[in-house]
């Protein structure tokens, strides 16, 4: 990378704002980047939408969730979910105060929210202190109620360990985790934090004062759920538990499907069909990158490991899950580890060994690759690993290089 400093032309772009399709100093993501980029424009964001819907009054108007609320009032129980924190890039605190806010207006008599700490897009023990705004938020709504927290590391995974996944299912449904009381809900997240459980990888805490109490803040079937997430990759594989697809692969009972409407504040998969509603449909974009290069007869390749798979396909085409003509995608699988600090090289070495031959065989017009080492062990915190992490994708880079010099190409990094 000095080299290519030293001897190539480079330039700094501007990834956040509205520059992206952001509000003003909101930062981007891997997600906002590729379609952006993708896109050849600038695409207004899930997080603006839904912020300027709520700020003129179209949210309260909107048919999905309308829906949900008419079935919550028939039920009487409504439970909302979805990552709590200001990060901005899988949600924001200010939709899910908007939709408890409605909630309360529409006078549904028990509503219950399960938050997923964050502790990546925000600082690692910041959840208590936007658990601490909730708790202010709805204290003057005694129909709304906190029922569970934990953190995203098993609620948004979205890299089929399913072992992850199936901690929070169990813990939402069946009620498993440690029972707290809303008065000592601040303290229990202090005590973790002190024994070095940051918000991302908080194991479930069930919130009520009593066995029944925690039975009755459970998801039961019937009862309509909204999910306040507006990026669905890592909303899919919990949908999914509670739709029980036959790609769920839990070690315990296989989940049952829920018979309530689901809503979501966005599309997050074509495979869910009619079983979501969706309250803001995808925006439908044209002349893509990838429309462009299929509409020319060229041939495109797009290649990553699974944690960044979808950015270099769905998120890069748009939205679009179904590839363009001519274009062929190679998914190398993520490390099975923990965290990628633990094996901060991921699978940059065989994603390359993959890559190079296809680049030599001059088939491809177009070559589209994504590095996850960088953003994914950076996102621990480690800085070692960070090190080793970039060394990798260093090396690697250099070898895709020299194959793309051989083969005639024009390299962007």
């Amino acid at each position: 990378m000095n080299r290519l400093l030293r001897t190539c032309p480079h330039a700094k772009g501007s990834a956040s704002g509205p520059d992206v399709g952001l509000p003003d100093g909101q930062f981007g993501n891997s997600e906002v980047g590729h379609l952006n980029i993708g896109a050849g424009r600038i695409v207004w964001q899930e997080l603006s939408r839904i912020d300027q819907s709520i700020a003129d009054g179209d949210f309260k108007r909107n048919p999905a969730i309308q829906n949900a609320l008419s079935a919550a009032q028939t039920t009487g129980r409504l439970h909302v979910f979805g990552l709590l924190g200001d990060g901005g890039v899988h949600a924001h605190i200010n939709h899910l105060q908007a939709m408890l806010a409605l909630a309360n207006e529409h006078g549904i008599p028990h509503v219950y929210v399960h938050a997923f700490t964050d502790g990546r897009d925000t600082s690692p023990s910041s959840g208590a202190g936007f658990i601490g705004d909730l708790q202010s938020f709805i204290s003057d709504k005694p129909n709304v109620k906190i029922a569970t927290i934990i953190g995203r590391y098993y609620a948004m995974d979205r890299d089929k360990r399913w072992e992850r996944t199936e901690r929070a299912y169990r813990a939402l449904m069946d009620g498993d985790g440690e029972v707290v009381t809303n008065d000592a809900l601040q303290s229990t997240l202090q005590k973790r934090y002190a024994e070095g459980e940051t918000d991302e990888f908080l194991s479930p805490i069930l919130i009520g004062d009593h066995e029944a109490n925690i039975t009755q803040n459970r998801i039961q079937s019937g009862a309509p759920l909204v999910c306040i997430n507006f990026r669905g990759d890592r909303a899919r594989q919990l949908l999914k538990s509670f739709l029980a697809f036959d790609d769920v692969d839990f070690a315990g009972a296989q989940p049952l499907k829920h018979e309530g409407p689901i809503a979501t504040f966005t599309a997050y998969d074509e495979t869910f069909g009619s079983f979501l509603e969706v309250a803001y449909s995808p925006q439908q974009l044209t002349n893509t990158l990838s429309q462009v290069i299929a509409t020319q007869g060229l041939q495109q390749l797009r290649v990553a490991e699974t944690e960044k798979y979808a950015h270099v396909t769905y998120f890069l085409n748009g939205g679009v899950e179904e590839p363009n003509r001519g274009e062929e995608r190679l998914l190398i699988p993520s490390p099975k580890v923990a965290t990628y600090d633990l094996q901060p090289e991921m699978s940059a070495i065989e994603l390359t060994d993959t890559l190079v031959p296809k680049i030599e065989s001059g088939a491809f017009d177009l070559v589209v690759l994504n590095y996850a080492n960088p953003d994914m062990v950076g996102h621990t915190g480690n800085f070692d690993a960070a090190v080793k992490a970039i060394e990798t994708v260093d090396t690697q880079l250099g070898r895709c290089l020299e194959a793309a010099s051989v083969g005639g190409y024009q390299t962007l990094i």
